[in-house]
């Protein structure tokens, strides 16, 4: 096996392949890669901000839709301090009885508060950022959700950003 560099490694080869595997219809054609990113400084020193697919969001807040059939193309910012009280799962697409027992098992904010704490992360963005997994209209989705998330990203001073699919 020929052994990539690392201006052509992928952080997930196969990854479009896989979606479409798993959702039959999604009709993703994506050809492009992921390309690796390298932190500019250490991570005791980066400004993080966390991205999930999880559908979290702080209790009282406007519900995801998760019934529309092409999906709910808006997220929620959790602020950062949150506590696990403070937040609920509007999801219906994935198996939440673990979420449920402990929420970071999908949206580790509590890890992520202790790693800050500890000095491992040098600070959290005031707020986290969730939204609903389910899209079937890809090419909607990438011009308006993730656009906006890169958006909210980029203006709260972000400088790392974690990505975790529910």
């Amino acid at each position: 096996m020929t052994e990539l560099s690392d201006d052509t490694r992928q952080l997930r080869p196969g990854l479009w392949e896989t979606i479409n595997e798993r959702y039959p219809g999604s009709m993703i054609t994506k050809s492009d890669f992921i390309p690796l990113a390298r932190l500019r400084k250490p991570l005791s020193q980066t400004r993080l901000t966390f991205v999930s697919s999880a559908g979290i969001q702080p209790k009282g807040t406007m519900p995801f839709d998760v019934v529309h059939p092409v999906g709910d193309f808006s997220f929620r910012r959790v602020p950062s301090a949150s506590t696990i009280s403070e937040l609920e799962i509007h999801q219906i697409k994935y198996p939440t009885t673990g979420a449920l027992k402990d929420l970071n098992v999908i949206f580790p904010i509590e890890r992520l508060q202790e790693l800050t704490k500890e000095g491992v992360i040098g600070e959290l963005t005031p707020n986290l950022f969730s939204f609903i997994g389910y899209q079937m209209d890809p090419p909607t989705f990438e011009r308006t959700l993730a656009e906006d998330i890169a958006n909210a990203v980029v203006a709260e001073g972000a400088e790392a950003a974690l990505l975790c699919p529910a």
